[in-house]
């Protein structure tokens, strides 16, 4: 049996950083799973669109869809846009929508390398308070899903970790980062939990002016590209178990 496309949807953007950063990490994807076909449609802004890319896979004769949303969350984009996109696909296509990529481990562990690539160490946590810095969204379930992360990754041994959002709901990156002075956190960090740079991420960048580290967002970070492709696989496990495969 072919294994299907994957085909991941990205938001899109006019900051060109944007689609460079989705490449870079697809780039990441293929080279980890060699022979996996991987292609990549966007919402809005960029080309080739999602619709345009279904259209080329079923011209060619494909079949199998995976569609991956390329987002951190559980909102807007992933309840409504994407299954709209997807329902006006060529009928000839099975398409299968994998979920979203948060939370996971992987992308605790992502965040992390950041950090670390930021200036941080190991040692460091005790004494190191962290925001997690999200793009926001008017979505309560995705909001209550970062204050949860931002529980989660306290727990891991940072002295504090307070959430912050970039737009739609409060409190912002400069604030959290007063709360954590505040606090008596020996340094400030701020983590982007954002996969690539935009207008948002520049908010929270700018949010980040008073702390002591600012990471840089996710993007191709390894643990991202891995975590693209449980996803993947979790999506075509269904498939496979009907075919006694």
């Amino acid at each position: 049996m072919e294994a299907p496309v994957l085909l991941v949807i990205a938001h899109g953007s006019r900051d060109a950083r944007h689609a460079a950063t989705v490449h870079a990490l697809v780039e990441r994807v293929r080279a980890q799973r060699p022979g996996l076909r991987v292609e990549t449609g966007f919402l809005d802004f960029n080309v080739p669109s999602v619709q345009g890319v279904l259209e080329s896979l079923a011209a060619e004769g494909v079949r199998d869809v995976v569609a991956l949303p390329l987002l951190l969350t559980r909102a807007f984009h992933a309840k409504a846009d994407i299954p709209a996109v997807l329902r006006a696909a060529p009928a000839r296509l099975r398409i299968r929508q994998a979920a979203v990529l948060g939370p996971s481990p992987l992308l605790l562990t992502a965040l992390e390398r950041r950090l670390y690539e930021a200036g941080l160490s190991p040692a460091d946590k005790s004494s190191t308070g962290v925001v997690l810095a999200s793009a926001g969204s008017s979505d309560p379930e995705a909001i209550a899903v970062i204050a949860d992360i931002a529980r989660e990754w306290w727990h891991t041994g940072w002295c504090a970790v307070r959430p912050a959002f970039a737009s739609a709901c409060l409190p912002r990156a400069e604030d959290a980062v007063r709360e954590l002075r505040a606090l008596g956190c020996a340094r400030v960090a701020v983590a982007p939990y954002v996969l690539a740079p935009g207008f948002l991420p520049d908010r929270i960048a700018r949010g980040a002016a008073g702390a002591d580290v600012l990471a840089q967002v996710l993007g191709p970070a390894p643990e991202v590209a891995r975590l693209l492709l449980r996803r993947y696989d979790a999506a075509c496990r269904p498939a496979l178990q009907a075919l006694g495969a």
